[in-house]
């Protein structure tokens, strides 16, 4: 557990750097914060040998739905600390359409795999399961959330036109 969170610490570096470095940083913690979160899963589920193989495989289907889907929120995050100095109302109103489509489509995704998983485990076992992945996800949210500052727009003039 230890491990994963000093990766989460290392999220906040992409938001102070966006040189194709900071990317190639990212996609590298990416891939370890799966390894770790795949060791967490299977130590949380305790999953029989007849379990295994189905979960198992419906597991990395659905995470890597969740990959594609996390880059469209990592995308937006980048176009935030792009635009933080001069966030215009259009980009403001652009990032935030866009954030509002990422968390639907993670809803309907989450839905749509508690099916899936609700047919290889029972409904305990799923529910435990959903449980571990929203554990892990708030720890990331939370170090994201922590890594990037509040945009400063009290002094904003400039207003989006209908």
């Amino acid at each position: 557990m230890k491990k994963i969170f000093l990766l989460f610490a290392i999220i906040g570096f992409g938001f102070a750097s966006y040189a194709q470095q900071a990317n190639d940083y990212m996609e590298v913690t990416r891939a370890a914060l799966k390894t770790e979160k795949k060791a967490m899963i299977a130590e949380v589920m305790s999953l029989t040998q007849e379990e295994s193989e189905p979960f198992w495989a419906l597991y990395n289907e659905y995470q890597g739905k969740l990959y594609t889907a996390n880059t469209k929120y990592l995308n937006i995050i980048n176009e935030f600390a792009e635009n933080f100095e001069n966030m215009s109302a259009e980009k403001a109103d652009d990032l935030m359409k866009r954030l509002f489509s990422y968390d639907t489509e993670i809803i309907k995704l989450k839905k749509s795999y508690f099916k899936k998983f609700k047919g290889i485990l029972s409904p305990q076992k799923t529910l435990m399961y959903f449980q571990a992945e929203n554990k892990i996800d708030i720890l990331i949210d939370f170090e994201i959330a922590a890594s990037i500052p509040i945009l400063d727009a009290r002094d904003s003039k400039k207003e989006l036109k209908k």
